[in-house]
């Protein structure tokens, strides 16, 4: 008796790509040169042809996919809804999906610190703590602390003018003090989260930036310190006067705000009297005034409030990581948990400033909404190409490229997390973007760890390694290089013997403590 429905037959595998330039070269052979092949097509069209990185990541994204035989459909899914999933839709959303909420609560943050003179409040409370001779010290621990908030570059266009007011007085080579600061910004800008660095890197691995922020406190503090000695030693060897023009634009720039402050408050003083005077004697009568100088000056940050914005995120996230290690599961550990999340703890930290920065130092609701508009507009860029990134990487995955090279890799012999280095430093210094070399670094040593059961904070010290091997040797390719240079007014002969320096001692002291603690972790 045969049975009422029969077993089904098994469904046929999948048949591997055969497209593209697979047509030519079959297998493994195939595969590297299409992935050698797509990332030196990556490095012309960024480095000579000068095409946007965005739009470079993604043509060769698709141009990886084609060669390597995905099929259109695989690639761009198609015009009705089907069961088919669009690769460049997913890599895009998966990776966008967990960092552009992060990036931007983290940018409307630092502008909030940035604009109401938290980063002035915390450099001058160094500079008068540590006094004259250790005041390069002072500015190291002013780019360390602000820089884990603000962006690279916003970072030093806030600093810069106390940079120049300490070099002046103190007559000395502004490298003495703006290479601690720059030490200080790049360290954060490299290995700690919500930079956009580490948070792509924590979201293409899948780790908690629990343990990506406490292995880049630990990995970048040593590094940060040997860049510091760095920076001490060649500012004593190598002069370099005070910009004039810059000290004097930082001076008409806040004689500016000074000016518009003192206006504003002697309208609001005018207002005041014509209405008491109005009131007594039974008509509006407008009494003129001069601006005083209280107008002029507006109250200072307290430090510990800017301590407490900055560190809130911080511990909360940490909090939130360590329970789930240390805590069994229980309503105590789920409200850690759930306070931890970067998405609630960033918000915290931003209501925060908007009430003890904003509100209660007489900002309006409209000067809040501004500057935290207005602070998302350089983030764009940053989100579509850490969003491409994940394109590439899911290309790399999809078509076969990321496993041949997982296993050509593992023939090497060298740890993942070297390889993940030299990777990332070649691509740094061949196409001179951090945020490219990270993305693109990520999603080819995904794949090399898939399967090896590494713990989370195996892997966020991988991360480590990517991030310090993006900012190896600055040089004439990176936009960093010139901004440190024409803001600061050092020569591109000098710019090379301190800041690039400055950046491979910080790569390299951050990979060996990576790569050190690797083998115990």
């Amino acid at each position: 008796m045969t049975p009422l429905l029969a077993a089904a037959p098994p469904a046929p595998e999948t048949p591997p790509h055969t497209g593209g330039l697979l047509l030519l070269l079959d297998g493994t052979a195939g595969l590297l040169t299409v992935a050698a092949l797509g990332i030196v097509l990556l490095l012309v069209l960024i480095i000579k042809v000068r095409l946007q990185p965005f739009v470079a990541l993604l043509a060769v994204s698709i141009a990886v996919g084609l060669s390597a035989g995905l099929s259109v459909t695989e690639l761009f899914g198609t015009v009705q809804r089907s069961t088919s999933v669009s690769m460049i839709e997913s890599g895009m959303g998966g990776i966008l999906g967990h960092v552009a909420i992060i990036i931007g609560l983290g940018t409307m943050l630092g502008a909030i610190l940035e604009v109401s003179g938290g980063a002035e409040a915390l450099s001058t409370r160094l500079l008068n703590l540590f006094g004259e001779k250790r005041a390069p010290l002072a500015m190291g621990l002013t780019g360390l602390i602000f820089g884990i908030p603000v962006f690279f570059d916003v970072g030093i266009f806030v600093l810069a003018p106390i940079v120049y007011a300490a070099a002046k007085r103190s007559g000395k080579s502004i490298l003495l003090y703006c290479m601690p600061l720059l030490a200080g910004l790049s360290m954060t800008h490299a290995f700690l989260p919500p930079h956009p660095g580490p948070v792509a890197a924590a979201g293409l691995f899948k780790v908690d930036l629990g343990w990506v922020i406490l292995m880049g406190i630990v990995v970048g503090i040593p590094a940060v310190l040997a860049a510091w000695a760095y920076a001490a030693w060649i500012g004593k060897r190598l002069f370099v006067p005070v910009p004039q023009d810059m000290l004097e634009a930082a001076d008409e720039a806040k004689a500016a705000v000074a000016e518009e402050r003192a206006a504003r408050r002697a309208a609001a003083r005018s207002t005041t009297t014509a209405d008491t005077t109005g009131t007594h004697k039974g008509g509006p009568t407008t009494v003129a005034t001069t601006p005083h100088a209280e107008d002029y000056a507006e109250e200072p940050v307290p430090l510990p409030t800017v301590f407490l914005i900055i560190g809130t995120p911080l511990l909360l996230i940490l909090a939130a990581t360590f329970s789930s290690i240390a805590l069994d599961p229980s309503t105590f550990r789920s409200v850690i948990e759930f306070f931890g999340h970067p998405f609630v703890a960033l918000t915290i930290a931003l209501l925060m400033a908007y009430y003890l920065l904003g509100i209660r130092r007489g900002w309006s609701r409209k000067s809040l909404e501004t500057v935290s508009t207005s602070s998302l507009k350089p983030v764009g860029n940053i989100l579509l190409v850490v969003g491409a990134g994940g394109v590439f990487g899911a290309v790399l995955k999809g078509s076969g490229i990321a496993d041949a090279l997982a296993d050509t890799f593992n023939d090497v012999g060298l740890p993942v997390i070297v390889l993940a280095y030299l990777i990332s430093v070649v691509l740094r210094v061949a196409q001179g973007s951090a945020t490219v070399a990270i993305v693109t670094t990520a999603g080819i040593v995904v794949p090399l760890v898939e399967g090896q059961d590494l713990s989370q904070a195996h892997l966020a010290l991988v991360i480590m390694a990517i991030s310090a091997g993006s900012i190896f040797a600055s040089h004439v390719n990176d936009g960093g290089f010139w901004i440190v240079a024409k803001y600061f007014g050092i020569s591109e002969r000098d710019t090379l013997k301190s800041w690039t320096v400055l950046e491979t001692v910080l790569s390299v002291a951050g990979f060996v403590m990576a790569a050190a603690l690797s083998v115990f972790i």
